[in-house]
């Protein structure tokens, strides 16, 4: 299949925006430049003319981008499937878990938040292919950070927001 070599520049930028989408909407791979974008048409487009289901596997080093690369891959979906507007599945999708992220991200030396779970992302499509629904599996990557961290890193979040709100009253209630 189509391989994509994406590098994180740690800041926004124009080249993810809606008019961005729109340019790759319908187009083939290499009409335009590498991106995301071409990456989810092709599996678009596979998926509505073959009626079969497509994978998109994003991989890569701590702070590489793949959440954000994620993120970008379904508002590309959310958009052409016609329920960027109406439904906002994105925000959804990956809202649908934030207790997972508090316990599972972690400082490390090249992200402040960065996710220490891998995530296994199904979006359900309709016979005109719009997005219906999703469903999010999570899997812890790193259990070793639960114990040890490396020097300028530090382990889960959740321990911390624990630790630093042991003196509120909610938290004997919560029997922790």
């Amino acid at each position: 299949g189509i391989v994509l070599v994406a590098i994180n520049p740690y800041e926004q930028l124009p080249i993810y925006e809606q008019d961005v989408i729109y340019a790759y909407s319908d187009q083939n791979v290499g009409d335009m430049d590498p991106h995301i974008f071409a990456v989810a048409e092709e599996a678009y487009k596979q998926m509505a003319r073959d009626e079969k289901n497509q994978s998109i596997i994003v991989s890569g080093e701590s702070g590489a981008g793949k959440t954000v690369s994620a993120k970008y891959a379904m508002r590309f979906f959310a958009t052409v499937g016609g329920s960027a507007s109406e439904t906002n599945i994105e925000a959804k999708v990956l809202a649908s878990s934030p207790i997972m992220e508090a316990i599972g991200n972690a400082r490390t030396t090249r992200n402040d938040n960065s996710s220490r779970f891998g995530k296994y992302i199904q979006l359900g499509f309709d016979k005109r292919c719009r997005i219906i629904g999703a469903n999010m599996r999570t899997y812890l990557l790193e259990k070793s950070r639960v114990v040890f961290q490396a020097e300028d890193e530090r382990n889960y979040h959740i321990f911390y927001q624990l630790c630093a709100s042991a003196g509120l009253p909610e938290f004997k209630e919560l029997a922790l």
